[in-house]
């Protein structure tokens, strides 16, 4: 079956709209002495301590996953850049120079621990994982795999995009020699694994491409297609700060994201899978090698397998397993996953994938013997389920989400590894994800049922503490006093300080003192934190609080193609959660929408400030009737073309009232996901 490609497009989810170049403007407080060109302070005294007592709590002289990284290594660009279509750099490996090759030295500005990951990651090239399977790592935010076939290649992950996977490809032909591509696996419906795919395609000959397999999980096509259509505005906002978008490559700012460097912003493509796989123990066998699948869809992402190569003896554990902890919440914002089902996967694939000699994944670097695979998984396993069990433990205990998430700390027989360590999920919030799932939003205390907005309970905690300046120059004192403290208390008197200052803030945002104050705390827990998505935040929110929100935001037609590959009934869903309630008040309409180039019709139903649609038959009467193609549709809804030229265009055609239509139209939100974060 011949595949049907979509050519390079745009299709922007969070973990790639968080790449948009994004400017601030500089209103922010005085930079502060001994701070650097971004305005980042520098550690402070007991940020230093906290980090050197780091090297103490694990075996740092273990250089075992060093080893791994860089087995097989048989080719590497030490000047790897890779180039979008107006020239600027999308890749750039060689701006993590700064990070010591062999993970030691961790200046004060960064937990030693993150330090070692983002030594680790660092690690980039072509790499011979075992006889007949290849890696390409650090091209990308993920990994791409080659799996050697009777007369071709079967390619793993084709990367996020076009660029950075025509760059990996082309270095794997380099040195490996060119053959035919016989097929391309999508591991799961994250976009760092398929958007690169016209990257490869473009290499192809004709012939290649009619013969090519793509395979994918049950569901891939919606799942990758969809996600956050609903709430991307929102999600992609928050995303600039989880991958430390606006923040230098340096000590003080960006090192990584903990499963990689980060994402590549490009130019993104999509291929519809020719095979889905949508049962455990399928089995299919591809230029001659065969592929034993496990779905695990429900993990880590809503749709994806992980498979087997009985042959090699190689288990590809996509991301139901990686060489960190996950996250069971993205800080981003995305629906909770279940820890409970994780960890039953990775048991079941422990089981059923036992002969194992050789593990490798979408994300890191492989492991190699029977043992190790076993003990790697166990833990894995272990990890998620006992976050899990004694998250609800403590939960019917009655502790809140805050109470399990500053208790909660993994015993000593899985604190020894790094591979389950807190540089991508952590404890802390995967904890109150698990109270999350179960339990919600709320704790049952009554004074957390009703509360008042931030900034207005802001200015109230203000006025109680005997105003701004009071309140000031207490915590001045107390950020003075952290240097004598402990450990224990000077961390815990840096996120009280954030808490406190975060009101003063809200309360005052014209406050200078409190900025600067607040951002010197977002400085030092950032420093602090092991994981890399907590330490982008921290230092987001510090150079946001100095230099303020961008200037631009993410624009609705930065959506476009994704709404073109968005099933039509969801694509409505979107539009129904742009409608601004007021506006819509006592508004009665019936608009049908009909897709020329599609042959199907939509009915749009607005009563009561709710917009529903339908599929319908095209002689469904309605108050206004829209004929065009739905690319032109996407044009309008996203302002690509404007309400004038619809009316004025040759390819759409109306029936029955134009002012229904112009009504509608202008009733939708147009979002520009630029809202603040770090003030109100």
């Amino acid at each position: 079956m011949k595949p049907k490609l979509v050519y390079p497009q745009r299709i922007i989810l969070p973990i790639i709209v968080a790449l948009l170049g994004v400017a601030g403007c500089d209103s922010g407080p005085a930079q502060e002495s001994g701070a650097n060109a971004t305005g980042h302070t520098a550690p402070t005294d007991i940020t230093s301590r906290i980090n050197t007592e780091v090297l103490e709590q694990r075996p740092f002289s273990n250089r075992e996953d060093f080893d791994n990284a860089r087995r097989g290594l048989i080719a590497q660009d030490p000047s790897l850049v890779v180039e979008g279509e107006n020239g600027a750099a999308i890749w750039n490996m060689p701006e993590y120079g700064f990070v010591d090759e062999h993970g030691e030295n961790a200046p004060a500005s960064v937990n030693p621990s993150l330090w070692r990951q983002a030594s680790l990651n660092n690690i980039h090239g072509l790499f011979k994982v075992t006889e007949g399977l290849y890696q390409l790592r650090g091209f990308d935010l993920a990994n791409m795999s080659i799996i050697e076939g009777d007369t071709g290649w079967i390619l793993v992950d084709p990367l996020t995009s076009r660029e950075t996977a025509s760059k990996a490809f082309l270095f794997a032909q380099e040195h490996l020699g060119k053959k035919p591509l016989k097929a391309i696996i999508f591991t799961h419906s994250h976009i760092d694994h398929f958007g690169g795919v016209m990257g490869v395609l473009q290499h192809l000959s004709d012939e290649e491409k009619r013969e090519l397999k793509i395979i994918a999980p049950e569901g891939f096509e919606e799942e990758a297609t969809s996600e956050n259509i609903i709430a991307g505005p929102a999600m992609t906002r928050r995303a600039m700060y989880m991958y430390g978008k606006r923040l230098e490559r340096d000590e003080r700012g960006h090192v990584g994201t903990g499963l990689g460097k980060g994402p590549a912003f490009g130019t993104f493509g999509f291929a519809e899978p020719t095979q889905l796989v949508s049962k455990t123990g399928s089995e299919l066998t591809v230029d001659g090698v065969r592929m034993v699948f496990q779905i695990v869809s429900g993990s880590e992402a809503p749709s994806e397998f992980t498979f087997y190569l009985p042959e090699l003896k190689a288990f590809c554990g996509a991301e139901l397993v990686s060489r960190n902890m996950h996250n069971l919440y993205t800080l981003r914002g995305a629906k909770v996953r279940d820890a409970r089902i994780w960890s039953a996967f990775i048991d079941e694939a422990r089981s059923r994938f036992s002969d194992a000699d050789v593990y490798f994944a979408s994300h890191h670097w492989p492991l190699w013997g029977q043992d190790n695979i076993q003990d790697f998984l166990v833990k894995q396993r272990d990890t998620y389920k006992f976050i899990h069990d004694q998250s609800v433990r403590l939960m019917n205990r009655g502790f809140t989400p805050n109470e399990i998430a500053d208790n909660l700390q993994l015993p000593a027989a899985l604190n020894q590894d790094f591979h389950n360590q807190g540089y991508y999920g952590t404890v802390s919030h995967n904890a109150k994800a698990v109270y999350q799932n179960y339990m919600g939003w709320y704790t049952a205390n009554p004074a957390k049922l009703d509360p008042l907005p931030e900034a207005e309970s802001a200015e109230r905690y203000v006025k109680m503490m005997g105003g701004a300046d009071s309140i000031l120059e207490k915590a001045q004192s107390d950020f003075d006093a952290a240097a004598e403290m402990s450990t224990v208390e000077g961390k815990k008197a840096y996120r009280w300080l954030a808490e406190l200052l975060n009101h003063v803030v809200f309360a005052d945002p014209g406050n200078q003192q409190a900025l600067s104050l607040l951002a010197q705390v977002y400085d030092q827990l950032g420093y602090q934190a092991e994981s890399a998505p907590w330490r982008d935040f921290y230092l987001t929110g510090a150079y946001e609080l100095r230099h303020g929100g961008p200037d631009e935001g993410i624009k609705p037609a930065a959506m476009t193609d994704v709404l073109l590959n968005t099933p039509v009934s969801l694509f409505f869903d979107s539009m129904a959660v742009r409608l601004n309630a007021d506006d819509a008040e006592g508004e009665s309409l019936r608009i049908k929408v009909t897709f020329t180039d599609l042959g199907e019709s939509y009915l749009l139903t607005l009563d009561n400030s709710v917009l529903h649609n339908r599929e319908t038959s095209s002689d469904t009467p309605a108050d206004a009737t829209l004929k065009l193609t739905r690319p032109l549709f996407v044009d309008i809804l996203t302002g690509e073309a404007g309400l004038k030229d619809m009316l004025f265009s040759d390819d759409i055609s109306f029936e029955g009232s134009k002012l229904d239509l112009l009504g509608f139209f202008s009733m939708l939100d147009k979002p520009e996901g630029k809202f603040n974060i770090v003030t109100p």
